[in-house]
């Protein structure tokens, strides 16, 4: 049984794995938090499918530089190769 973690996080057992393999208290709680992890067969738009402001959110949301001065195609390598 997952320890309560209180209103905080929304999934104590999905936290706990998470942690258990060495994420950050804070990713950990955010993967938790997020109502779509942990569903399978969920999957994301493919970058092609979204907007041009779509991706410039994502970009701004993962702390990408220069993301203003980008195209829509620059957003998409900038996002893949983030990693």
């Amino acid at each position: 049984m997952s320890k309560d973690h209180g209103p905080q996080i929304k999934n104590d057992e999905q936290y706990e794995e998470l942690r258990d393999k060495g994420m950050s208290k804070e990713k950990a709680a955010r993967i938790a938090n997020d109502p779509k992890s942990g569903k399978k067969g969920g999957r994301a738009d493919k970058y092609e499918e979204r907007t041009k402001e779509e991706l410039y959110q994502k970009a701004k949301e993962v702390g990408i530089e220069g993301r203003s001065e980008m195209s829509k195609k620059e957003l998409i390598k900038a996002l893949r190769d983030r990693n």
